[in-house]
């Protein structure tokens, strides 16, 4: 059965397209090294007729809106494997990228998710 890895971004609006470039940079790594799909997605309809929603789970600020993202493998064993020659690739550990981040790395949410239901 395939795993997850999900993330939740808090992120300013006006830092969005900043995040798309970072985004599109790391779906091509992530690719490159096996993972099976990835998603970047941007909140678009929030106002949820019941439940937290986003904007109160994430705790979005005036003018922040929420990145949601997965990257599917086939397992989690090949998501170790993958991650780790992600982290080990230069594209990854250029320090002008860490030093630009469109985001809050303290109030970026990340996990690993077995799928529980794949249609």
């Amino acid at each position: 059965m395939a795993y997850v890895d999900g993330f939740v971004i808090p992120i300013a609006k006006s830092k969005v397209k900043a995040y798309l470039k970072m985004a599109r940079l790391g779906a091509k790594v992530w690719k490159q090294y096996g993972a099976l799909a990835y998603y970047e997605c941007v909140g678009d309809d929030l106002k949820v007729p019941f439940g937290m929603g986003f904007p109160k789970m994430a705790r979005l600020k005036r003018g922040e809106t929420v990145v949601f993202s997965f990257i599917v493998y086939k397992s989690r064993a090949q998501r170790d494997k993958i991650n780790e020659k992600v982290m080990k690739d230069p594209i990854m550990n250029d320090p002008a990228m860490m030093k630009n981040m469109p985001f809050d790395m303290k109030r970026f949410c990340m996990g690993g998710f077995k799928v529980l239901v794949s249609w």
